[in-house]
């Protein structure tokens, strides 16, 4: 944490959902709302935590970091983080840059078995034939009996293989940076993600956007893929190479569930919204009933770790410093 000097005179709390709608929050800190509106609600230069708005313009979140001088917690509401990371040089030296990990879990993961299940049973064709007034009775595949393979082994591909048990999958894969054990079987390095994938009938992605995995899902990636395998992203765009997405799309080998795009938002006339065998969603795994009450439930016990001067949680980067403060 920042020394308590930084701190002196200092004691604003910025949040993006007004304080008498979140119970429970410590005493001692000036709680003030801001949503990245136009006007500021206080001196930038008195806030010690930001909470970033949730899915506002990113150069509009970022642009009070560099008057604030004595910021010492910068928490997103969101579990990628990537968004604020231009933001970090900005930060005195000291200060915490914070995920949301937790907060989306139940949500994303809800939606990753909705857009897997929509597209191996066929719903999409289903809803077209409902518009046309049209019974279009078919064969199609089940969730059950099927290999998945989860990448990116954090708190939100773990919510997945929750979701997953009650569907007899025939085996679950799991892949993350780092080799582990669990309670559910290995999870394996990516290094051994190239062998685990030709046995993979669906494919989930659910790794974090790092430099490692951004374009991680290119030609090899898929080339690698069994045919008719289900591509799921519920990650972030960037991980995969769209152009490779296309071919394999275009060329019927592959089909994709995609609730993430790059670029995003996907533009009008762009080849993905039609390629066939892909369904897309406009990024809503987080954006659901179930994001407010987990919302409020993060900040109020960040804050209460943060007024009791112990250490906040889910600390993803520290800032070096840029000579203020």
């Amino acid at each position: 944490m920042a020394s308590a000097e930084r701190r002196t005179g200092a004691h604003d709390v910025w949040l993006p959902i007004p304080s008498d709608e979140i119970e429970g929050l410590p005493e001692g800190l000036h709680y003030v709302h801001w949503d990245a509106g136009p006007d500021y609600p206080a001196d930038p230069d008195r806030c010690v935590f930001y909470a970033v708005p949730y899915m506002k313009n990113a150069d509009r979140c970022l642009s009070p970091l560099s008057m604030m001088d004595r910021v010492e917690v910068v928490q997103t509401l969101t579990a990628g983080i990537e968004h604020m990371l231009p933001g970090l040089p900005r930060m005195p030296a000291g200060a915490q840059l914070c995920n949301a990990r937790g907060l989306h879990d139940a949500s994303t993961a809800e939606l990753a078995l909705t857009l897997t299940l929509a597209a191996l049973r066929g719903i999409p064709d289903f809803v077209r034939g409902q518009d046309a007034g049209e019974w279009r009775q078919g064969f199609q595949p089940a969730l059950a009996d099927k290999s998945v393979l989860i990448v990116g082994y954090g708190s939100i591909g773990s919510a997945i293989e929750d979701r997953l048990t009650s569907f007899e999958c025939a085996r679950v894969a799991r892949v993350a940076r780092t080799a582990r054990e669990t309670l559910r079987g290995p999870v394996h390095p990516l290094s051994s993600l190239y062998a685990l994938l030709p046995d993979a009938d669906v494919v989930v992605l659910a790794t974090p956007l790092t430099e490692e995995t951004r374009g991680l899902v290119g030609r090899d990636f898929l080339a690698r893929m069994k045919d008719g395998a289900l591509l799921v992203n519920i990650a972030r765009g960037g991980i995969v190479d769209t152009s490779a997405l296309l071919a394999e799309l275009e060329s019927g080998r592959l089909r994709a569930a995609l609730d993430v795009t790059d670029p995003e938002p996907l533009p009008p006339g762009h080849p993905l919204w039609h390629a066939p065998g892909v369904l897309i969603t406009p990024h809503v795994g987080g954006p659901s009933s179930a994001f407010l009450p987990r919302a409020k439930r993060l900040l109020r016990e960040q804050l209460t770790l943060f007024a009791a001067g112990e250490a906040v949680r889910n600390v993803v980067a520290t800032a070096k410093g840029n000579g203020c403060g």
